[in-house]
């Protein structure tokens, strides 16, 4: 045997190679115990198994996200601001040039005011939360300078929130590329499904035996579900034409009426809408009620819609994962599209797209909207608060009346209505649709990452109780690879949404005149160019170097070459993966057919097979 000469280098590396995946995995060992809520979530794997636990996975996803995301907006914009304006020496604060009349805003209250005013305050957002560290419109175009400290404020403001969509991206794309990693190992073809269903689909986390005929039952509607999509797909090749023209004809039918449904919902959100911007000047309780109304709208639209659509389903006889997307699609294009349509409500009104001369004089509706940065804050911060307080309402008012009733009254209504069920999807879409809400109002509102934390974290022990105590975990379940890479992807398009929006607002809406740290400008995407042109030349040439054609061409030319090259990597390795997988097949044939020699072998020589050997131990331990 010939030993390979290993030099000191080689050994040295290989020593550090074993030292960094020695610290790597002594360091995951310390960050899995120290996770937020490690033994509630092994607690909820083990009795209700991994479905229901990757929804409790995904809310503390969430919670770090936008944890991280206020430190962020803390750390840039918030303490700054409070810095600057305790410390007004050497600091520059720049006026709007605009006619005076764009100018006046004045959100505080004037006298006395009634003692349930500042509760009306707190769930509305106006008042003395208006002018306040919570929305935009408190704070300045502030640029400090210092003995050569530089800090300009707008600047930081419209970077932190570029900066927070990217964080976000990177944090969504990184779990969504391991979710598919998982995906990758454990999918697999038709050939290799139910063998891989019946040897590693057993759930070894599950405790006791509720959680044994749980994840028993789950598996057996997994293959229920298989041998039903291959009935249905076998009954659809034997349709005839006429049987087929009818079945389509039935599904565009169904189609149009879940449309027109969703339809009547975007109209009814965007006449709420404009008629709640009408009664803005209202007080007391009827005047909360009319600026809660596009929530109660939106919230009463997302209970009703959904469970409309999924009466119509019974009728479309889909097979039963397809009738799951479906039913999932209509609840987020509902979700998302929603929050669309209040958005161009609220920008139709403030931006006059029918030429009104209420926008001639500032170019946006000054009169109704004199900060409208804030209006649109305080819409997405009612949006959340409300979110959160149907969910407790719903908690105390829905679910334990009803696990008493069906615990304590038995009879054949309750029997038949039974404790509801935990439903992983409409759970995580409730989790996506807050979290573009705070995307929306981020830049509005800078404390809704803050907020959203709290909720979230509320909300996880909420949940938490409420499945413990008033639910049963659904018979039927997702594929939790497929689930969470669909969820990740309904999260992101909500993250394109509020980038839309964003985007919008930052290149195409006049800044308030009156109120912001871009009252100065006429766009919010105006501050870059201004600061760019206050660099040195040297950072300017660099910078134009980097957006010229010498650089991009040959970064695109690398980056092509580097894809072909991962490509054909990613190729050769499926095809080594295939034959792999034809191997392992052929071994199974032959170690098949060595059985049966032997087999057949044994009974020539009058040995006693194994069936025999175990029927003579049973009689003999008889």
């Amino acid at each position: 045997m010939r030993v390979p000469v290993v030099t000191s280098w080689q050994s040295w590396k290989r020593s550090k190679a074993k030292s960094l995946s020695r610290f790597r995995a002594d360091a995951g060992g310390v960050m899995s115990y120290v996770a937020l809520w490690r033994k509630a979530l092994h607690k909820i794997g083990g009795h209700f198994g991994g479905g229901v636990q990757s929804y409790f996975m995904f809310l503390r996803f969430l919670v770090v996200l936008n944890f991280l995301s206020f430190l962020l907006i803390a750390g840039f914009i918030l303490i700054p601001s409070i810095v600057f304006r305790s410390t007004s020496t050497s600091n520059m604060t720049v006026d709007s040039t605009g006619p005076e009349v764009c100018k006046v805003y004045d959100p505080n209250l004037q006298g006395l005011v009634v003692f349930y005013q500042y509760f009306l305050d707190l769930l509305s957002g106006t008042g003395f939360m208006e002018y306040s560290y919570m929305f935009y419109g408190y704070y300045n175009n502030t640029v400090a300078e210092s003995s050569g400290f530089h800090y300009n404020l707008p600047l930081a403001y419209l970077l932190t929130s570029v900066f927070y969509f990217t964080f976000c991206l990177i944090c969504i794309v990184a779990r969504m590329g391991s979710a598919l990693r998982v995906a990758v190992a454990t999918g697999s073809g038709a050939a290799g499904s139910y063998s891989k269903m019946v040897f590693t689909g057993w759930d070894y986390g599950c405790q006791g035996d509720r959680a044994t005929k749980l994840k028993q039952k789950s598996i057996h509607y997994q293959l229920q579900v298989d041998l039903e999509e291959e009935r249905l797909q076998k009954k659809a090749l034997s349709l005839t034409l006429g049987q087929t023209v009818g079945l389509c004809s039935l599904h565009i039918f169904l189609m149009l009426v879940s449309l027109a449904l969703i339809g009547g919902a975007f109209f009814g959100i965007f006449k709420a809408t404009v008629f709640s911007q009408a009664q803005v000047g209202a007080e007391g309780i009827l005047g909360l009620f009319w600026v809660y109304l596009p929530s109660i709208v939106i919230t009463t639209g997302n209970f009703v819609v959904p469970f409309m659509c999924d009466q119509i389903a019974l009728f479309e006889r889909y097979s039963p994962s397809t009738t799951i997307i479906m039913a999932l699609f209509r609840s987020v294009f509902l979700r998302m599209i929603s929050l669309g349509v209040l958005l161009f409500t609220l920008w139709s009104q403030i931006t006059c797209f029918k030429d009104s001369p209420k926008c001639e004089l500032c170019q946006y509706n000054n009169k109704e909207y004199p900060c409208w940065e804030t209006r649109v804050g305080q819409e997405m911060y009612k949006l959340a608060l409300f979110d959160f307080l149907i969910t407790i309402a719903m908690l105390f008012l829905v679910e334990f009346p009803r696990r008493l009733v069906v615990d304590h009254y038995s009879c054949a209504l309750t029997r038949w209505v039974g404790r509801q069920e935990f439903l992983v999807p409409p759970n995580v879409l409730g989790l996506v649709y807050g979290q573009t809400v705070v995307w929306t109002g981020a830049l509005f509102c800078p404390l809704l990452p803050l907020i959203n934390t709290l909720k979230f974290f509320i909300l996880f022990y909420c949940k938490k109780v409420t499945l413990f105590s008033n639910c049963r975990p659904a018979v039927k379940t997702f594929r939790s690879t497929t689930s969470t890479i669909f969820f990740l992807v309904v999260l992101l398009f909500g993250w394109g949404l509020a980038l839309v929006a964003m985007i919008y607002s930052l290149a195409q809406i006049h800044p308030s005149m009156s109120c912001g740290p871009f009252r100065s400008l006429t766009m919010m995407w105006s501050i870059v160019p201004n600061t760019f042109d206050t660099l040195s030349l040297t950072t300017q040439d660099f910078i134009f170097y980097m957006g010229s054609q010498a650089f991009s061409i040959p970064l695109f030319i690398f980056s092509c070459v580097v894809l072909c090259y991962v490509a054909a990597l990613a190729a050769v390795y499926g095809k080594s993966v295939d034959l792999l997988k034809a191997q392992l097949k052929l071994e199974g044939r032959d170690k098949q057919f060595l059985v049966k020699q032997i087999e057949e072998l044994s009974r020539e020589m009058g040995v006693p097979t194994r069936d025999q050997l175990d029927t003579f131990d049973t009689g003999a331990a008889n």
